[in-house]
């Protein structure tokens, strides 16, 4: 029996009848433990298995469609037929226990790495220089843009034949989806750059390629999900507001999708810059009845996760999902008082955490936010 009766444990039905069992779900996060070539390995299978109870809606950390789209060395690959095998081991492993399994879509643009180790050259939407990066990638042609929105309608498919219920497309966090929407990293003066409505053309002709794959494919019950990063500020660096941002949204929320995941950094209830209303609310004041929206940030324990739920329809939890693998499953249970929100040096071979992925935690300077309790490992 659950703890009780609130929003949190009380089943969301999607637009398009999906039900989940509470409104919770596990951010995604690359954990960098597939194989190479992108196929899963038992490793990958071994952690996401652990997390089969940890909400109702479980994202994947990112697979990537196009080979030249790779950022990680030991990514997920949704990119081949070959890749099959494992995704539909991958589906089955987060559904054992009837919670909804959502594989993320994913291409890194400029920032992907891995591809320019290995093919010598990586893409965006403009051929400039960037001060982090040691490559300068080269610009998409026409083609080559209308080849990657076809592999993300291909990787839907591929997603479907896996057994996933969902996907949810990546459209956040400085990878290419976000690139063509910013006007820092965008400069194109073509369809798909130039004026705010044209920088909007890539995410928009994405979405509708996943949109139709899941159509011709499926009758009805399948997930569609967008990511997005609300604002892109960098000091004098102006890629987009969060004025920009809201009309984007306002735009995919046209779409036949189920859900907009707006990607926080400091908290569930973090506002824009200048800004006085918290950007869940705006985002969910935007988009109304027509999606359901997803917050995400800081949420550790049942009694922070209530709390998010005023500032959109689902709770997503990251390193709390690291550190509790049945963090739903245990408020269903009515045993949200067992619930571990600090990660202890006994516990990690039980979380089937990796060395590398604690050390990218732990590291000093490691852009990542800290885990709880991560001074004593």
């Amino acid at each position: 029996m659950s703890d009780n009766n609130d929003k949190l444990t009380t089943p969301l039905v999607f637009k398009h009848s999906a039900t989940i069992k509470t409104r919770t779900a596990m951010s995604p996060m690359v954990i960098n433990e597939a194989e190479e070539n992108g196929d899963i390995g038992e490793d990958a299978l071994n952690f996401y298995s652990m997390r089969s109870k940890v909400a109702g809606l479980i994202i994947t950390g990112a697979s990537y469609v196009s080979e030249g789209g790779k950022a990680y060395d030991l990514q997920i690959g949704a990119d081949r037929d070959e890749n099959l095998p494992g995704l539909k081991k991958l589906a089955n492993a987060l559904k054992k226990d009837g919670n909804k399994a959502i594989l993320q879509l994913h291409h890194g643009g400029r920032e992907a790495v891995t591809a320019q180790k290995l093919n010598g050259h990586s893409y965006a939407p403009s051929k400039m220089n960037f001060p982090w990066l040691d490559y300068t990638p080269e610009e998409l042609t026409d083609a080559q843009i209308r080849q990657i929105i076809a592999d993300f309608g291909a990787a839907t498919t591929r997603a479907i034949e896996a057994g996933f219920d969902g996907v949810e497309i990546h459209g956040a966090n400085h990878y290419l989806l976000q690139q063509f929407f910013s006007a820092y990293s965008n400069h194109r003066t073509d369809h798909w750059g130039g004026s705010l409505e044209k920088r909007m053309n890539f995410p928009l002709a994405v979405t509708k390629a996943v949109v139709d794959a899941a159509k011709d494919a499926v009758k009805d019950g399948f997930i569609i999900g967008y990511r997005v990063s609300p604002e892109e500020i960098h000091g004098e660096n102006i890629g987009y507001t969060i004025k920009d941002s809201l009309q984007l949204i306002d735009k995919i929320a046209d779409y036949d999708i189920d859900y907009i995941h707006t990607s926080l950094v400091r908290s569930y209830d973090e506002k824009p810059q200048g800004g006085s209303e918290s950007i869940g609310q705006l985002v969910k004041k935007t988009v109304g009845d027509r999606v359901k929206t997803i917050v995400v940030a800081n949420v550790f324990g049942k009694d922070t996760a209530e709390k998010a739920l005023d500032y959109g329809d689902i709770v997503a939890i990251g390193r709390q999902a690291l550190i509790e693998p049945e963090f739903a499953g245990k408020i269903l249970a009515g045993k949200s008082d067992e619930i571990h929100t600090t990660i202890t040096k006994d516990r990690v071979d039980k979380l089937g955490l990796k060395n590398h992925l604690i050390k990218w935690f732990t590291t000093p300077g490691s852009p990542l936010p800290p885990l709880p309790g991560q001074e004593n490992l």
